[in-house]
């Protein structure tokens, strides 16, 4: 196996998980919370209301989580990925200790990795623009 095939099966391993761990660890209950949950009880760390707040969180983590495993409109995806683990980072958990602060990180860091190297080869934006898989 060549190297380049190595780093395009290494992104579409890192969309993946991302995406699944996005969805399934924070996306789906905060999805489940803006349909079930009345009044709804969120953050508002930008000042938008906690309605607002929790529907642009629900389209990053999930929404733009399925964009990024189906390797569809990435980099366009990443950037609401990657302002909310900034707001989650810098508004909700600056002053926490690290461990509260190192969620926010550890998926910040890929997403700006997975935004700069672009998805790979083994994804729909990839077919889009007619690179032979």
């Amino acid at each position: 196996m060549n190297n380049l095939k190595n780093i395009d099966l290494g992104l579409l391993l890192l969309r993946l998980s991302l995406g699944f761990f996005m969805i399934y660890g924070h996306g789906w209950r905060k999805m489940i919370k803006l349909s079930t949950e009345r009044p709804i009880e969120f953050g508002n760390p930008l000042g938008l209301g906690p309605e607002l707040s929790l529907g642009l969180a629900v389209l990053a983590e999930v929404l733009c989580s399925v964009l990024i495993m189906l390797g569809l409109f990435t980099r366009w995806a990443l950037i609401p990925l990657i302002v909310t683990m900034l707001v989650a980072y810098l508004k909700v958990h600056f002053d926490d200790p690290f461990g509260r602060q190192e969620k926010a990180l550890l998926y910040l860091f890929p997403y700006l990795a997975l935004f700069f190297a672009g998805p790979g080869k083994y994804s729909l934006d990839a077919i889009w623009r007619k690179e032979v898989i």
